[in-house]
């Protein structure tokens, strides 16, 4: 469906989580951090090494996917989402993938992704987010995770403008599965064809159009790149 027939038809939105509304920090400041907790004494040379093998194996959970994934991983990754157990265990596997210099960080990593500092929201996260409850609009956060990100939202300030999340891991079910996307619309009161999904995975939040729902797609960039993309959303509702 065009985007100019749908301005005019949504009465709600469903946003993705990583990638659409937050990222997450660097490889590289990812793994400095979890060094730099663990009192570790690693070269520059060495944690760069390291970050560029992370970076290969897709360990870093919303960040880029494995570039080539080991054969044994495989059925742990296509249902990573569909638990917490199975996501720990997919990314903390992936990360042993990178020869750490420390078998103990694979655990820490996965648990560094995890926290607030972690993300930084889009420059137009909040401000879109706002318009939208300004303007009456319900908000759902719908994302394939395997732990609970409301913190995430608590902690930069923008909890208040989000009426439900919908997260894999609770729900048994992942994107592009149109049940998550059904919930979300029941959560939210309002029909498929009301309810826009905004996303930056052209398979997985694309899925929302199975059930009828209006898709946005916006860039995976990195903060700095992505400015104003979300502001699109608007002209849409």
């Amino acid at each position: 469906m065009g985007e100019a027939r749908i301005a005019g038809m949504v009465k709600g939105v469903m946003f993705d989580f990583s990638g659409t509304l937050f990222r997450i920090e660097s490889v590289s400041e990812w793994l400095g951090a979890v060094v730099a907790e663990a009192g570790l004494d690693i070269g520059e040379d060495e944690l760069a090494a390291c970050a560029g093998r992370l970076t290969e194996a897709g360990a870093l959970p919303g960040g880029a996917p494995p570039r080539a994934l080991p054969s044994h991983l495989e059925g742990l990754w296509r249902e990573r989402d569909l638990s917490a157990e199975q996501h720990r265990a997919a990314y903390t596997a992936l990360a042993r993938e990178a020869s750490l210099p420390s078998a103990e960080l694979a655990e820490a990593l996965y648990d560094r992704h995890r926290i607030s500092a972690a993300w930084r929201p889009y420059p137009d996260t909040e401000a879109t987010l706002r318009a939208l409850r300004g303007r009456g609009v319900p908000v759902a956060v719908v994302s394939n995770i395997g732990w609970d990100l409301r913190p995430v939202f608590r902690d930069h300030g923008v909890d208040s403008l989000v009426d439900a999340y919908v997260l894999s891991f609770e729900h048994g079910v992942q994107k592009p599965d149109p049940g998550l996307f059904r919930a979300a619309c029941d959560k939210l009161g309002l029909p498929p064809g009301e309810v826009l999904m905004v996303g930056d995975d052209r398979v997985a939040d694309a899925g929302a159009a199975a059930l009828g729902c209006p898709v946005h797609l916006v860039d995976h960039l990195p903060v700095d790149r992505r400015p104003n993309a979300l502001r699109a959303v608007l002209d849409l509702v």
